[in-house]
Protein backbone atom coordinates (compact mmCIF):
# COMPACT_ATOMS: atom_id res chain seq x y z
CA UNK A 1 0.00 0.00 0.00
CA UNK A 2 1.45 3.56 -0.66
CA UNK A 3 0.60 6.41 1.36
CA UNK A 4 1.35 9.91 0.00
CA UNK A 5 1.79 12.99 2.49
CA UNK A 6 0.65 15.98 0.49
CA UNK A 7 1.15 19.60 1.39
CA UNK A 8 2.03 23.16 -1.20
CA UNK A 9 5.84 23.10 -0.69
CA UNK A 10 6.89 19.46 0.58
CA UNK A 11 9.90 20.61 2.17
CA UNK A 12 8.43 20.10 5.64
CA UNK A 13 5.83 18.37 7.33
CA UNK A 14 5.34 16.20 4.07
CA UNK A 15 9.22 14.95 4.05
CA UNK A 16 8.62 14.36 8.00
CA UNK A 17 5.90 12.19 7.60
CA UNK A 18 7.06 10.54 4.65
CA UNK A 19 10.92 9.66 6.32
CA UNK A 20 9.15 8.58 9.74
CA UNK A 21 6.32 6.51 7.95
CA UNK A 22 9.10 4.65 5.89
CA UNK A 23 10.95 4.20 9.15
CA UNK A 24 8.33 2.77 11.39
CA UNK A 25 6.27 1.05 8.16
CA UNK A 26 5.92 -2.65 8.17
CA UNK A 27 6.54 -4.49 4.97
CA UNK A 28 4.36 -3.87 2.11
CA UNK A 29 4.05 -0.20 3.12
CA UNK A 30 5.55 2.70 1.76
CA UNK A 31 5.29 6.43 1.79
CA UNK A 32 5.86 9.08 -0.24
CA UNK A 33 5.73 12.89 -0.07
CA UNK A 34 4.85 15.79 -2.63
CA UNK A 35 3.65 19.07 -3.05
CA UNK A 36 1.41 21.10 -5.14
CA UNK A 37 3.97 23.60 -5.35
CA UNK A 38 6.96 22.02 -4.27
CA UNK A 39 9.88 24.64 -2.74
CA UNK A 40 12.34 22.98 -4.67
CA UNK A 41 14.42 22.21 -1.50
CA UNK A 42 14.18 19.78 2.08
CA UNK A 43 14.54 22.34 4.48
CA UNK A 44 17.56 21.73 6.42
CA UNK A 45 15.91 22.02 9.81
CA UNK A 46 13.76 19.03 8.76
CA UNK A 47 16.60 16.37 7.51
CA UNK A 48 19.06 17.44 10.83
CA UNK A 49 16.19 16.66 13.10
CA UNK A 50 15.50 13.53 11.14
CA UNK A 51 19.09 12.90 11.54
CA UNK A 52 19.05 13.29 14.96
CA UNK A 53 16.12 10.68 15.76
CA UNK A 54 18.06 8.25 13.56
CA UNK A 55 15.82 8.42 10.70
CA UNK A 56 17.35 8.17 7.49
CA UNK A 57 17.52 11.44 5.09
CA UNK A 58 19.17 9.59 2.14
CA UNK A 59 17.21 10.29 -1.18
CA UNK A 60 14.49 12.70 0.07
CA UNK A 61 13.71 15.89 -2.08
CA UNK A 62 11.10 18.69 -2.41
CA UNK A 63 8.84 17.06 -5.45
CA UNK A 64 5.85 17.77 -7.47
CA UNK A 65 2.16 15.08 -7.17
CA UNK A 66 3.06 15.60 -10.92
CA UNK A 67 6.45 13.26 -10.48
CA UNK A 68 4.93 10.51 -8.11
CA UNK A 69 6.68 7.34 -8.46
CA UNK A 70 3.54 5.32 -7.83
CA UNK A 71 -0.04 5.65 -7.75
CA UNK A 72 -0.92 6.03 -3.86
CA UNK A 73 -3.98 4.33 -2.28
CA UNK A 74 -4.01 6.21 0.61
CA UNK A 75 -3.42 10.41 0.75
CA UNK A 76 -2.81 12.39 3.63
CA UNK A 77 -3.03 16.29 3.57
CA UNK A 78 -0.73 17.68 6.44
CA UNK A 79 -1.17 21.96 5.55
CA UNK A 80 -2.85 23.40 8.68
CA UNK A 81 -6.48 25.15 8.13
CA UNK A 82 -5.73 26.71 11.28
CA UNK A 83 -3.27 28.60 9.61
CA UNK A 84 -5.16 29.52 6.86
CA UNK A 85 -3.55 27.42 4.01
CA UNK A 86 -5.82 26.00 1.24
CA UNK A 87 -4.42 22.42 0.81
CA UNK A 88 -4.18 20.68 -2.11
CA UNK A 89 -7.10 18.24 -3.61
CA UNK A 90 -5.23 15.29 -5.03
CA UNK A 91 -7.22 13.80 -7.53
CA UNK A 92 -8.08 10.30 -8.28
CA UNK A 93 -9.66 7.38 -6.70
CA UNK A 94 -7.94 7.64 -3.76
CA UNK A 95 -9.12 7.65 0.69
CA UNK A 96 -8.19 10.83 1.51
CA UNK A 97 -7.63 12.19 5.03
CA UNK A 98 -6.27 15.48 6.49
CA UNK A 99 -3.81 15.43 9.19
CA UNK A 100 -3.29 19.50 9.55
CA UNK A 101 0.08 20.86 11.62
CA UNK A 102 1.12 24.07 11.69
CA UNK A 103 4.37 24.73 9.08
CA UNK A 104 7.59 24.58 11.02
CA UNK A 105 8.85 26.27 8.14
CA UNK A 106 7.00 29.69 8.91
CA UNK A 107 8.06 29.26 12.56
CA UNK A 108 10.08 32.80 14.20
CA UNK A 109 11.75 33.40 17.19
CA UNK A 110 15.20 32.35 18.71
CA UNK A 111 17.02 29.43 17.25
CA UNK A 112 15.39 27.13 20.06
CA UNK A 113 11.98 28.33 19.15
CA UNK A 114 12.09 27.61 15.78
CA UNK A 115 13.91 24.04 16.14
CA UNK A 116 11.01 23.74 19.12
CA UNK A 117 8.95 24.58 16.06
CA UNK A 118 10.43 21.62 13.84
CA UNK A 119 10.26 19.35 17.24
CA UNK A 120 6.01 19.63 17.77
CA UNK A 121 5.37 19.01 14.10
CA UNK A 122 7.37 15.97 13.99
CA UNK A 123 5.95 14.63 17.53
CA UNK A 124 2.55 15.02 15.70
CA UNK A 125 3.58 13.43 12.74
CA UNK A 126 5.07 10.75 14.93
CA UNK A 127 2.50 10.16 17.37
CA UNK A 128 -0.29 10.05 14.75
CA UNK A 129 2.00 7.59 12.28
CA UNK A 130 2.26 5.38 15.38
CA UNK A 131 -1.21 5.42 15.92
CA UNK A 132 -2.03 4.80 11.75
CA UNK A 133 0.78 1.32 12.11
CA UNK A 134 -1.15 0.08 15.29
CA UNK A 135 -4.14 -0.42 13.22
CA UNK A 136 -5.06 -3.66 12.02
CA UNK A 137 -4.38 -2.77 8.43
CA UNK A 138 -4.43 -5.91 6.84
CA UNK A 139 -8.12 -6.28 7.86
CA UNK A 140 -8.33 -2.44 7.08
CA UNK A 141 -6.88 -2.60 3.76
CA UNK A 142 -10.15 -3.94 2.47
CA UNK A 143 -12.70 -1.58 4.09
CA UNK A 144 -11.96 1.99 2.93
CA UNK A 145 -15.08 3.07 5.16
CA UNK A 146 -13.75 2.09 8.82
CA UNK A 147 -9.99 3.20 6.98
CA UNK A 148 -11.03 6.30 6.52
CA UNK A 149 -12.99 6.92 9.82
CA UNK A 150 -9.95 5.71 11.78
CA UNK A 151 -7.76 8.35 9.46
CA UNK A 152 -10.03 10.71 10.37
CA UNK A 153 -9.83 9.56 13.74
CA UNK A 154 -6.58 9.56 14.05
CA UNK A 155 -6.01 13.21 12.45
CA UNK A 156 -7.22 14.34 16.11
CA UNK A 157 -4.74 12.96 18.22
CA UNK A 158 -2.11 15.17 19.76
CA UNK A 159 1.24 13.51 21.60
Amino acid sequence: MNVLFLCTGNSCRSILGEATFNHLAPAGWHAMSAGSKPAGYVHPRSLALLAREGISTEGYASKSWDNLPATPEIVITVCSSAAGETCPAYLGPVLRTHWGVEDPAHATGTEEEIDAAFMTAYQILRARIEAFLALPLDELKNDRARMKAELDRIGTLLP
